[in-house]
């Protein structure tokens, strides 16, 4: 975010409605399958709205998990200066979306909440929550029926006053617990704040308890400070390099006022985490960085990125041949090549630029492809940029690139989007929208299938696959799925980071297109490959690792 002192004068408008006339945001006639969504939140019974002072003009996020074991996601929303709030699901499958509000989840009222994200921390099989905080950061243990436990001693932070908006976690081979990066933004407490001013972040490492936990002791019984930071609003460990070991991918904000930039730190045994450099061929990258997404487009095992900023949208691809030859975390961006830029409302005659936060690539029509969700909108009333802003649906094609779908698909509401997800809310096989907006309603849109425009016809085919493992990192963060249909491979990470304040856990989705069987393979957080499942297609597969075969689970 940044003061609203960008200006674009009269030729650079000119200049973007000369790119849309030349096709280079609608790059041809698309001619796959387009999904049709339902705004559906205020009818599902989610009532829920984030608001505040200047503090919560950035985050806003929402946490996807089953907090009580039925499969089925459950929604914890950021409120900012409200409360937060938790909806446990109770949707008929392939129905109507029903949810219930939550009322005592917590024993405490839980307010200055920006966002959070689902991961089981100490190994006990329920799901937990990393809360993010214009203030102090919580670990909030989950208890396995949708309440949470906030004075668990294990789960005490040390921490301060921070303003957090950004989050990610990784499981270290070394540790029975994960490592956490809490990243924070501008520094309230500094002379001349806010201008200027962005803080360090918090990293924590667990304490070694050889798997053994004292429930007396802290878990993090201390942070160290992740220096220098540049106002992040996302951050992702990923393993760029396929290297089975994760760096910490960082995008950053208000780096304009300090001569800051995009980060990747090494995170390598033994050693205190330090920031690739110049020498080792990181390049100087300097946006409005907004929101991280992480996808394999090509299936060559190197992910790409996009970064969402204000005036475009950034996609990085790793230089291939300058990697194979020094190692270097080089990347090219492709965005404006594949219609992915994203610059401007596709919708509307508002010709100012956009303003992108969350970002999520996934498989919203089950074609087989990568598409990119973008939620969007204005900061607050910030002039030089575009004051309708609907989110962005962009659709892979299968000659390459991106179509913007938005307004077909029926998400172009004029709402100022934050965080957000992408998951199956009713188990129909169809991946459902989040967005928590502004001062507004949340967004709940029900995917409701395709529209076709010669014939009718079903959408494509898919899986959803959750792993389990015992013991240590029990729902295996950062495990690599590659799933093979035909001469088709689709690879997916499970992660925890990136987006806007927003995280999901879960199932992972992945589109078949036509295919009606496929082969799946795991590689598990410790490099090993498990033997190859055989599947059938628009199933729901629990993946126990040591198990010779898949389990199939079926919704009620």
């Amino acid at each position: 975010m940044r003061a609203a002192n960008y200006r674009y004068g009269k030729s650079k408008v000119a200049a973007l409605a000369l790119a849309v006339s030349a096709g280079v945001l609608h790059a041809s006639e698309y001619t796959g399958d387009i999904p049709r969504f339902k705004e559906t939140a205020a009818r599902a019974g989610i009532d829920h709205q984030y608001t505040g002072p200047w503090e919560y003009f950035v985050g806003g996020g929402v946490a996807v998990l089953d907090c009580n074991g039925d499969h089925r996601p459950d929604l914890f929303f950021a409120g900012g200066e409200n409360e937060a709030a938790l909806y446990i699901n109770q949707s008929d499958t392939a129905g109507a979306l029903k949810f219930k509000p939550q009322e005592n989840y917590l024993s405490i009222p839980l307010k200055s909440v920006t966002g959070a994200y689902p991961l089981d921390i100490d190994n006990d099989g329920n799901m937990d929550l990393a809360v993010m905080r214009v203030g102090r950061n919580r670990l909030l243990r989950g208890n396995g029926d949708c309440t949470f436990d906030h004075n668990y001693k294990p789960f005490q932070l040390a921490t301060g006053s921070a303003w957090t908006t950004a989050f990610s976690a990784n499981f270290d081979p070394e540790s029975p617990y994960p490592t956490l990066v809490f990243g924070n933004y501008v520094d309230r407490i500094a002379p001349g704040s806010p201008w200027g001013t962005c803080d360090n972040h918090d990293l924590y490492t667990p304490v070694n308890t050889q798997g053994k936990l004292d429930e007396t002791k802290p878990i993090y019984p201390e942070s160290m400070a992740l220096s220098p930071g540049h106002c992040a609003l996302s951050m992702l460990f990923t393993d760029w390099n396929r290297s089975g070991r994760n760096s910490l991918r960082v995008t950053n904000d208000r780096q304009y006022h300090r001569g800051g930039e995009e980060q990747l730190w090494h995170f390598d045994a033994g050693a205190l985490p330090r920031l690739y450099t110049k020498r080792e061929g990181w390049q100087k990258v300097v946006i409005w960085g907004m929101g991280i997404a992480s996808g394999d487009l090509n299936a060559d095992g190197f992910p790409e990125y996009a970064l969402t900023s204000m005036g475009d949208t950034k996609l990085q691809q790793l230089e291939l041949d300058v990697f194979e030859e020094n190692g270097w975390p080089q990347y090219r961006d492709i965005a404006y090549e594949n219609s992915a830029t994203a610059h401007r409302p596709y919708a509307g005659d508002d010709l100012k630029p956009s303003t992108g936060w969350h970002a999520e690539f996934d498989d919203v029509n089950n074609d087989g492809l990568l598409d990119l969700f973008i939620a969007k909108g204005n900061v607050e009333q910030m002039p030089d940029f575009a004051s309708f802003d609907p989110d962005n649906l962009l659709l892979g094609k299968h000659s390459g690139g991106f179509y913007e779908a938005g307004m077909e698909a029926g998400i172009a509401l004029p709402t100022r989007g934050r965080g957000g997800a992408v998951t199956d809310l009713n188990l129909d096989g169809l991946l459902d929208l989040i967005v928590v907006n502004r001062a507004s309603n949340v967004s709940v849109f029900r995917n409701t299938g395709a529209i076709y425009a010669d014939r009718e016809r079903p959408t494509g085919n898919w899986l959803q696959i959750k792993l389990n493992q015992s013991g240590i990192n029990r729902n295996a963060v950062g495990a690599k799925i590659s799933v093979k249909s035909g001469n088709a491979t689709r690879t997916r990470t499970v992660q925890v980071g990136g987006g806007h304040a927003s995280g999901d856990s879960g199932f992972v989705h992945i589109g078949l297109g036509v295919a009606e069987r496929a082969s799946i393979r795991v590689q598990w957080p410790d490099g090993q490959w498990s033997a190859a499942y055989r599947a059938f297609a628009n199933n729901f597969i629990i993946v126990e690792r040591n198990n010779p075969d898949p389990v199939y689970w079926y919704p009620e």
